[in-house]
C-alpha cells in the first residue's frame, strides 16, 4: 500500500490545525504588519483571540451557507444536539463513559428519546455529524437516494490500512469492478453445494460431541468463528486453514480478548489481531474527525495489520505463481476457479488481490459466525425454541445430510434466523457520506411524532450513521414486543404483512445497490450448519461459571428494560456484533 494512503490521516489533520492554529496569528501577524501596529506585549492574547474569533466565524458561516441552502431546498435542518458545553463536549465525555456500560446503543437511543426524534445531528466539536434510526432515512441513504451518499473519505481514512483496495472501502468504479469481479462468482451453484459445509460441519460437531461427553463448556463464538473461516478459506482460495485443530479456549485458563476468549497459538493471535483492529476502527468511528491527533505518532492498526498481512500475502503470492505457471500451460474454465484465482485473473497487484480477499473474508466469516452464535444463544434462553427446531428438522431432514431443497422447506428455521438477525444483525451500524453536494431527506418516519413534515437538510460531505439494531427493535415499527424474541412474527400473515409493505424496517443484509451479495451463501451454510447441530444435540445451556467475570451482564440490567433486563450476555459490536467474552454453553448429546 503506498505511504501516502496510511499516512492521508496525519496529513489531513495536520492541515486542520494548521487552520486552526496557525492561519489566524499569521494573518493577524501580516495584517499588524501592513498596518504598521505593533502589538508589543499584546502580542499572546492578540494571537489567542485570533484562533477563536476565527473558529466562531468559520462555524458562523457555514450555519449560514446551510442556513440558505435549507431555505433554497425548502427543507428544514436536522435537529441538533444541545449540550451544555462549547462543542457538545460534555455529551461526548458522556458517550464515552456510557459505551463502557450501558447496553449496547443505548446512549444513542436514549439521545434520540430525549429529543424526540429518529435523525439528529451530534455537532461534536463543531462539526456535523448524523445519526439516526429513521427507516425512511435509511433507505434513502442505501436505495432511493443513493447517488447523492457513498462510502466517503471520512470512512476510506479510517479503513484504507485494513481494508484498502477492497470492496467495502471503495466508491463508483472501482466498487462497481470489484463488485462485478465477484458477483458471478457468488452467483454460481457452488453457493448451494452443500458438500463443502458438511465437511466443515462435521469437524466442528466431532468437537462439540466431545465437550458434550464430558459435559464440558466450550465457547461457541470461538469454535463458530473457526467453523466459518476454515469454509470460507476453501472456498474462497482453495486452502484449507484448518483453525478447528488449533487449541481451543479452555474455561477459566484464558486471557479476554477485544471480543471473547483469545488463545496464544498462531490462530488465537490471527483472530486477536482480526479483532483488534476492528474495536480501533469503532473507536475512530466514535472520536468522530479528530481521531487521528490519537495517533499522530503511531497507527494504532499497524501491527495488526501486519499480522493480518504476514498471513494472507503468502496465500496471494502462491496463487499469481500459479496463474503465471498456468499461462504456459492453458487457462483453466472459471468454475475451476478459487475466488482468489478468479481476482488474480483481473489483476497481478498483489495488494489490491489481498485487500478484497480480506474484504470477502471478512463477511464470509463475521456475518454466519454472528448469526449461529446468537441463534444458539436463543436456544439456550428458550428450549421451546430448540425443541421445535428439532422435531421441524428430523421430521423434513431426518438425520440426512440437508439438500438445498430440505432446508426450503424448513419454515420454522427461516423464522427463527430471520428473528435472530432482526434482534442482533450482524452490522449494527454503518455509515455513509453525503457527496460534495447538499441534498435533502425525506420526511422522517410518518409513526413518530414530528413538528414539521418538511424534508430535512443533509449537508455535502457530511457522515450519515443509520442504526440496523435500533431501526430493527423500534416498537413503532414492529410492536409493543419488538424487543422480544417472537419467531412466530414471521409466520403470521397478518403481523407479517407489515414488514412485506414497508421491507426497508428489516435490513440485516443492508440494501440498495450494495446489498450484501454474500447473503445466500451466509444463509445456506447456517442453515446447513443448524440442521446437522440439532440431529445430534437436543439440548443448549448456557455456562455463566465459564464466562469471563467481565463479560457477564452488570447486575443493574436486570432493572432496565426491553432485551436488557433479560439478557444473559454483553452483545458489543465493533464492525460486527459480537458477544463479549465469547458465547459459554453446555450441550446435551440427543438419544435418537
Amino acid at each position: 500500500m503506498a505511504l501516502s494512503n496510511i499516512n492521508c490521516f496525519r496529513v489531513r489533520i495536520i492541515k486542520d490545525i494548521l487552520r486552526a492554529f496557525v492561519v489566524p496569528p499569521v494573518a493577524l501577524s501580516l495584517c499588524a504588519h501592513v498596518a504598521h501596529l505593533r502589538l508589543g506585549w499584546s502580542s499572546l492574547p492578540a494571537y489567542l483571540l485570533s484562533i477563536i474569533i476565527a473558529a466562531i466565524a468559520r462555524v458562523q458561516y457555514s450555519d449560514f451557507i446551510q442556513s440558505r441552502e435549507a431555505k433554497q431546498f425548502g427543507a428544514r435542518p436536522i435537529p441538533r444536539v444541545v449540550g451544555k458545553w462549547p462543542g457538545n463536549i460534555d455529551v461526548m465525555l458522556r458517550f464515552k463513559k456510557a459505551f463502557a456500560s450501558s447496553y449496547i446503543y443505548d446512549p444513542y437511543l436514549e439521545l434520540f428519546e430525549e429529543y424526540q426524534c429518529t435523525t439528529l445531528n451530534t455537532r461534536f466539536l463543531w462539526g456535523d455529524n448524523i445519526i439516526s434510526m429513521d427507516q425512511e432515512h435509511a433507505k434513502y441513504v442505501l436505495a432511493t437516494g443513493f447517488g447523492h451518499f457513498w462510502r466517503g473519505t471520512a470512512q476510506k481514512e479510517r479503513l484504507e490500512n485494513f481494508l484498502g483496495e477492497g470492496i467495502f472501502n471503495r466508491d463508483d468504479e472501482k466498487w462497481k469492478s470489484h463488485r462485478a469481479l465477484a458477483r458471478p462468482f457468488f452467483a454460481r451453484d457452488r453457493i448451494s453445494d452443500f458438500d463443502l459445509f458438511d465437511k466443515y460441519s462435521g469437524s466442528t460437531l466431532s468437537i462439540l460431541s466431545d465437550k458434550a461427553t464430558y459435559n464440558e463448556a466450550i465457547d461457541v463464538q470461538d469454535l463458530y468463528a473457526r467453523f466459518t473461516i476454515d469454509a470460507a478459506s476453501e472456498f474462497l482460495f482453495g486452502e484449507n486453514l484448518d483453525t478447528l485443530s488449533g487449541k481451543l479456549p479452555l474455561a477459566g485458563s484464558n486471557c479476554l480478548g477485544d471480543r471473547g476468549s483469545a488463545t496464544d497459538d498462531a490462530w488465537g493471535t490471527f483472530a486477536q489481531a482480526f479483532e483488534s483492529v476492528q474495536n480501533i476502527i469503532m473507536l475512530r468511528a466514535r472520536a468522530g474527525t479528530i481521531w487521528p491527533l490519537f495517533e499522530l505518532f503511531e497507527d494504532k492498526t499497524a501491527p495488526y495489520v501486519n499480522t493480518i498481512k504476514r498471513w494472507a500475502d503468502p496465500l496471494v503470492h502462491r496463487t499469481l505463481e500459479r496463474k503465471a505457471a498456468m499461462q504456459k500451460a492453458g487457462l483453466q474454465k472459471l468454475e475451476d476457479k478459487t475466488f482468489l484465482e478468479h481476482l488474480a485473473d483481473s489483476t497481478d497487484d498483489a495488494n489490491v488481490i489481498r485487500d478484497q480477499l480480506l474484504n470477502i473474508l471478512l463477511a464470509a466469516r463475521d456475518t454466519t459466525a454472528c448469526l449461529l452464535t446468537y441463534v444458539t444463544y436463543f436456544m439456550a434462553l428458550y428450549p421451546d425454541v430448540a425443541r421445535k427446531l428439532r422435531e421441524e428438522v428430523l421430521d423434513v431432514c431426518g438425520h440426512d445430510a440437508p439438500t438445498y431443497e430440505s432446508i426450503k422447506q424448513l419454515k420454522y428455521m427461516k423464522a427463527v434466523i430471520e428473528e435472530t438477525l432482526r434482534l442482533y444483525p450482524p452490522v449494527p451500524l454503518n455509515q455513509r457520506q453525503s457527496r460534495p453536494m447538499s441534498c435533502t431527506l425525506p420526511p422522517p418516519d410518518p409513526t413518530f411524532p414530528t413538528d414539521s413534515r418538511q424534508p430535512l437538510y443533509m449537508p455535502k460531505t457530511t457522515t450519515f450513521f443509520y442504526m440496523p439494531l435500533l431501526i430493527q427493535r423500534n416498537p413503532k415499527l414492529w410492536g409493543e414486543d419488538a424487543n422480544e424474541f417472537d419467531p412466530e412474527r414471521w409466520l403470521d400473515p397478518h403481523r407479517l404483512a407489515k414488514f412485506t409493505s414497508n421491507p426497508m424496517m428489516y435490513t440485516p443484509f443492508s440494501a440498495g445497490p450494495r446489498i450484501c451479495i454474500g447473503q445466500n451463501y451466509a444463509l445456506n451454510e447456517a442453515s446447513f450448519f443448524l440442521v446437522r447441530l440439532l440431529q445430534q444435540f437436543d439440548t443448549f445451556t448456557l455456562a455463566p461459571d465459564a464466562q469471563p467475570s467481565p463479560s457477564l451482564p452488570p447486575a443493574e440490567w436486570k432493572n432496565g428494560r426491553g432485551r436488557q433486563a433479560v439478557e444473559r450476555i454483553r452483545p458489543e459490536a465493533a464492525m460486527t456484533l459480537f458477544v463479549k467474552g465469547g458465547l459459554w454453553v453446555r450441550l446435551g448429546k440427543a438419544q435418537s
